[in-house]
């Protein structure tokens, strides 16, 4: 009997043991959830402290190649806002343009002036291309996105061999014929800048369907109805990045490469021969040359063309 009172008193010590050990695990178990708890509201509170995203001050007035932008009508009002919104937040390719525009506005903007056409135009190959010679599914090409019927009619080569979309100065010519063919026919420069993207035909019906003869007051596809707005915020980014958040160092901009015409009125059967015989590379020959499609110059018609060769001292 003694043993059996014995052998119950060491169980309800074992148990009593146990039940307050888990007791105090689960008050141990509580504190750290507590202390967990403590600490990631604390460093969520400091992430919200530390990282803030503000809407952007637009500007109180806006042009377009000196027409100005109704900014009092609540419509346009919200359409301006999204495209500063999208673009000021949009950080990496705002910086990308600040760079690239240091290089290629210098070679863009005289042609503008010497064809007439607002400095503000600039902005649009900005936006159709983002300073670079891409290529779009439905068959446009370079830094100004033209069709291939639209740059033969506006005077380019274009064939597998040849395609002066690519050649800067030559498709921003082009680009300044068709936007001087738009303004004249209607009489607006935001109206020149839209049907560069929607096309003279796809405004003038646009037009006559609304009866409306001004850009704000259209009703546009998504595209084309953003497509002034979009050029608007680049605009103002490019012309005051600091004011929207963006620091760039000039000496952190591209640099245009000085370069020579070599002028050839022959066939070129091997570019990268060619390339040697002017100390440089295949590789610089296309950087310079991207309208140049090919391996080689298929030159039957004897026609002269201007190849750029880099001034020596810019590669190795």
């Amino acid at each position: 009997m003694k043993k059996i009172l014995i052998g119950a008193g060491v169980a309800v010590i074992f148990i009593v043991t146990i039940s307050a050990m888990q007791q105090g695990g689960v008050a141990s178990s509580s504190a750290a959830i507590s202390s967990w708890k403590t600490s990631t509201s604390a460093k969520v509170e400091k992430r919200v402290q530390d990282y803030k995203v503000y809407s952007v001050h637009l500007p109180k007035s806006l042009d377009f190649a000196g027409e100005a932008v109704p900014l009092d009508q609540p419509d346009i009002r919200e359409r301006v806002d999204r495209e500063f919104l999208v673009n000021t937040y949009w950080q990496s390719n705002g910086i990308l343009l600040i760079k690239r525009a240091q290089k290629y506005f210098p070679i863009i903007e005289p042609i503008l002036a010497k064809n007439g056409i607002p400095d503000d135009f600039k902005y649009l190959a900005v936006i159709e291309s983002g300073l670079q010679n891409v290529s779009s599914p439905a068959g446009a090409r370079g830094f100004w996105q033209l069709m291939p019927a639209t740059g033969r009619e506006l005077g380019l080569e274009i064939n597998a061999n040849v395609d002066e979309r690519y050649h800067l100065e030559k498709a921003t010519n082009a680009a300044c014929y068709y936007l001087k063919e738009s303004k004249s026919k209607f009489g607006t420069w935001t109206l020149a800048g839209a049907a560069y993207n929607a096309g003279n035909g796809g405004i003038n019906k646009q037009i006559e369907a609304q009866g409306v003869n001004r850009y704000y007051d259209l009703l546009l596809g998504e595209e084309t109805g953003r497509y002034v707005f979009r050029i608007l915020a680049i605009k103002e980014i490019l012309k005051n990045p600091k004011n929207f958040g963006f620091n760039v160092n000039p000496s952190h901009g591209y640099e245009v490469i000085p370069a020579k015409n070599v002028m050839v009125d022959y066939e070129v059967e091997d570019l990268s021969a060619f390339a040697k015989a002017n100390n440089i590379n295949y590789k610089i020959l296309k950087i310079h040359n991207p309208w140049l499609r090919e391996p080689s110059l298929k030159n039957k018609s004897k026609k002269e063309y201007a190849i750029a060769i880099p001034e020596k001292g810019y590669y190795n």
